[in-house]
């Protein structure tokens, strides 16, 4: 059987609603709760992004890597 998934909310009296699937019914379920945080993440626009990520894996002297790995593998 495929997995499903959905999101719901835990009712005051703590229970859930899920949705309705015939091929649920008489079934033998295994249920995971896992709590969502409330706080969402922005979208970040390209300006942003490059500013938190520039610089991340950033060599002084690529070329030089490149041909030292090179050299190595093929020798």
């Amino acid at each position: 059987m495929r997995p499903f998934k959905f999101s719901t909310t835990v009712s005051s009296k703590g229970t859930i609603k899920i949705p309705f699937s015939k091929m649920l019914i008489g079934k033998n379920v295994e249920v995971t709760i896992i709590p969502k945080s409330n706080s969402k993440e922005t979208d970040l626009s390209a300006n942003d992004f490059v500013k938190k990520w520039n610089g991340f894996l950033q060599s002084n002297d690529n070329d030089a890597n490149k041909y030292d790995y090179l050299a190595n593998k093929y020798s």
